[in-house]
């Protein structure tokens, strides 16, 4: 692997994280650490808290106990989230914008400049025509807004890409061409984290994966160790006896 720009200090460590909604515990004590340019994935089922962690990570809501430090700060310093660029899962934006528009206000926001050479460069690796920069938004498919979004995200060059369901809405073709970026930022030394429910992806993609299971990690380490755990020979099916295996725990 090529070498590192950036500090190797731990990109995330979570310690003790408890986030509560009235009286519904969405983590109840999660502990995570994240080495500087791994390839993270978080797989759960519906409703396991992975989006609430990430809201979390990224101080948009307050949490109950524990402690989240990034690259070292804590959460809730803008200059540690500065280090941080984001997708959310259900990307919306402006309806009314031009894509170029769009590109050239989220690295505004983010204190960047806008290059037409890096845009179109960048729209050819997700297979984004290039022509798309000068439609209205609201003209796109799902997936072509899901690919605008991710685009305005890599364009802001940040230590650590937290994406929440990136492949969501995508063709085949497009997922293909996704995860070479993602595999090239990780070649670059940048930090990826992200969820999913296509747990190929994830195998392919992540050297690292936790499951989140009712607000509690239930297994943290490489996928093909939750494999060996399980005597299986895909991540999925491993990941199905790991949920089984707790959900069977949580009952006796």
């Amino acid at each position: 692997m090529e070498s590192s720009p950036f500090s190797q200090d731990a990109a995330l460590r979570v310690s003790g994280l408890v986030k509560r909604y009235g009286t519904l515990t969405a983590l109840g004590g999660i502990d995570l650490e994240l080495p500087a340019g791994a390839a993270f994935g978080l797989v759960g089922a519906n409703g396991a808290g992975k989006t609430t962690l990430i809201k979390c990570m990224l101080d948009f809501c307050s949490i109950d106990a524990g402690s989240i430090r990034i690259f070292g700060r804590d959460h809730t310093a803008p200059e540690a989230r500065s280090s941080l660029s984001f997708v959310p899962e259900r990307f919306a934006p402006p309806h009314y914008l031009k894509c170029r528009e769009f590109i050239e206000m989220t690295l505004s926001l983010a204190g960047a400049e806008y290059s037409e050479a890096k845009a179109e460069t960048l729209f050819d690796e997700l297979a984004l025509d290039r022509s798309s920069l000068d439609r209205p938004v609201r003209q796109l498919s799902k997936g072509m807004t899901q690919k605008l979004g991710l685009a305005g995200c890599f364009l802001i060059e940040r230590k650590t890409y937290v994406l929440d369901e990136p492949m969501s809405g995508l063709d085949p073709l497009s997922r293909v061409a996704v995860k070479a970026v993602l595999s090239r930022l990780t070649r670059e030394g940048r930090t990826l984290f992200f969820t999913s429910h296509v747990l190929a992806d994830v195998e392919e993609l992540c050297s690292s994966i936790a499951v989140l299971h009712r607000g509690a990690i239930r297994y943290h380490g490489t996928p093909i160790g939750l494999c060996e755990r399980f005597g299986e020979t895909r991540l999925e099916s491993a990941f199905i006896k790991c949920i089984h295996e707790h959900e069977s725990a949580d009952k006796s």
